[in-house]
């Protein structure tokens, strides 16, 4: 009986040490995948900030240009500084960006999750 118990405890430590290699093979793919969210998280945010500072250079400078020149008035002042409302349909320029991240989440993102082995087993049934 001490037998059989020890066989069935070798039996459950095997199927646990499965599992947890299961398990940490799992999450490697989930970091990936949360890096990369992160990844274009904050590239998106530099953009913007970047997009935005630039801006608002340029609005600050063309204040004082007016102001000096003696041109500036409160209608003016507004229409520079005030936020442009957006547009029903985006640029052509937004179009593309998507576009793009569209093609390269096609290219990219599918080898994200298909094991090598997967890849050789394709590569070869194309041939």
């Amino acid at each position: 009986m001490s037998k059989e118990l020890e066989n069935q405890a070798e039996e459950l430590e095997q199927t646990l040490q499965k599992q947890l290699d299961l398990l940490k093979k799992d999450s490697e793919d989930w970091v990936k995948v949360g890096g990369a969210v992160v990844a274009g998280g904050l590239l998106a945010y530099a953009i913007v900030k970047l997009a935005k500072g630039k801006k608002t250079k340029k609005n600050l400078k063309a204040l004082e240009v007016l102001e000096r020149e003696g041109l500036l008035t409160e209608e003016l002042e507004k229409k520079i500084t005030q936020p442009k409302k957006s547009t029903f349909w985006p640029s052509l320029s937004q179009r593309l960006l998507i576009l793009g991240l569209a093609l390269a989440k096609e290219k990219y993102f599918k080898d994200l999750f298909t094991s090598p082995e997967s890849d050789e087993e394709q590569k070869e049934s194309h041939r």
